[in-house]
């Protein structure tokens, strides 16, 4: 470390002590006599956020290329132009500005938007047909989901689980769901396939099933952003917390702002990571055992490749297939369904926190607790699975 650089470090340390020491009278004369701790445990999460903040631009300010190793001889810095790196001149001359780090920051943002665009543009076909399809079988099978929320919500859904409650206003909150669930099938297919292009470029040595897995992971995670309000506004409406859409968001922004859209967030996170991994994988597997079981049928070896397996399954096989996969997977991840609808419908009683619901429904109601709404949401998935294959492979053709 050059000691004038050091003196520059100096100097913007004690900057940053001044500061925080500002920040903190400021914060210790707000707070009023008898505070409870809760407001003292705010007020210490906000100096230490900006503490943050300012190390942050302390260590950003340090590491600035306008910085020089040499001697200060005028208020501004100069620093030389390194060799074959483009710069700028500055107006009042002396200055220069390496253009290399605004290059290496616009080609950072634009190119996964390029990736994106081109990728949702070359299959706009496959993503009409899947919009089309998905629309459909929510729509069609609504009233189950909105019966399986309902039957997870328990007493608090319309003031009591008989069974006239359940099944009041079955569609009630369609269009919301609608609106985030089509959109969220764009945004997870074009997020997976950037995320994709930038694993395999980063990581060649990793086996290649690893990375379409990873990515299928952070490419739902991506969609969640889209996909958590509106399923926070559903679900709310479906137990009749709120009587419309537009009540609902009102409602949700009035009580807790922007961050009310995405309470339970996390457990949506905690349902969909491992209800994906467990429906690719069960479906692999089902698809692995007809394809066995077709062989065994024309009279063929285990290890022998059919003319049919070489071109893979049909549509039909295929949605018997995916139908077996999302039971599977639906049965598998219901204790994380249940805790995610109430999370999304009530989390302030479980301070928003996955293993405080789960801690509760089962102190509470045992491990059945957790499996409430199991047999709707396999009713609703299976179904779901068989029609969307079926209205998509129709709407493909209609495009021939």
């Amino acid at each position: 470390l050059s000691i004038h650089k050091a003196k520059y470090l100096k100097s913007k340390f004690f900057i940053f002590l001044f500061a925080l020491a500002n920040w903190q009278q400021r914060t210790i004369m707000a707070v009023p006599t008898g505070i409870t701790s809760t407001a003292h445990g705010e007020g210490s999460r906000n100096i230490m956020k900006r503490i943050a903040v300012i190390s942050v631009m302390l260590l950003a300010d340090y590491f600035s290329p306008h910085v020089s190793a040499a001697p200060q001889s005028h208020p501004r810095p100069f620093r030389p132009l390194p060799a074959r790196t483009s710069a700028l001149p500055v107006r009042g001359g002396g200055d220069v500005v390496n253009s290399a780090p605004l290059s290496a920051l616009k080609n950072a943002v634009t190119e996964p938007i390029t990736v994106f665009l081109r990728t949702v543009a070359g299959a706009r076909r496959h993503l009409a047909a899947a919009a089309v399809a998905r629309a459909t079988s929510i729509f069609v099978m609504y009233p189950m989901d909105t019966v399986k929320t309902r039957i997870q919500m328990g007493e608090k859904a319309l003031g009591g689980a008989s069974a006239a409650a359940v099944t009041r206003g079955l569609y009630a909150g369609v269009e919301g769901s609608l609106i985030g669930q089509v959109p969220y099938g764009v945004l997870t297919f074009g997020s997976y396939e950037v995320y994709k292009e930038a694993l395999l470029k980063r990581m060649p040595g990793v086996p290649p099933a690893l990375v379409y897995a990873f990515a299928a992971i952070l490419g739902d995670t991506t969609g969640s952003f889209w996909l958590c309000p509106s399923e926070v506004v559903k679900q709310q409406i479906q137990g009749g917390i709120h009587p419309s859409t537009a009540a609902a968001v009102r409602d949700i922004w009035a009580k807790r702002g922007f961050r009310g859209f995405y309470q339970g967030y996390g457990g949506g996170l905690a349902r969909d990571i491992p209800f994906r991994v467990a429906q690719l994988t069960s479906y692999e597997v089902a698809k692995s055992v007809y394809l066995k079981f077709r062989r065994r049928r024309a009279g063929e070896a285990d290890d022998d490749a059919t003319e049919g397996e070489r071109k893979g399954l049909g549509p039909a096989e295929a949605a018997a297939c995916g139908a077996v996969a999302g039971t599977l997977s639906a049965a598998a991840t219901a204790p994380l369904d249940r805790i995610k609808t109430l999370l999304m419908t009530d989390g302030a009683k479980y301070s928003n926190s996955v293993a405080k619901c789960a801690s509760t429904i089962l102190r509470d109601e045992g491990v059945a607790g957790l499996f409430s709404g199991v047999v709707p949401r396999v009713v609703y998935i299976a179904p779901s699975v068989a029609l969307f294959f079926i209205v998509y492979e129709k709407v493909q053709r209609s495009f021939d």
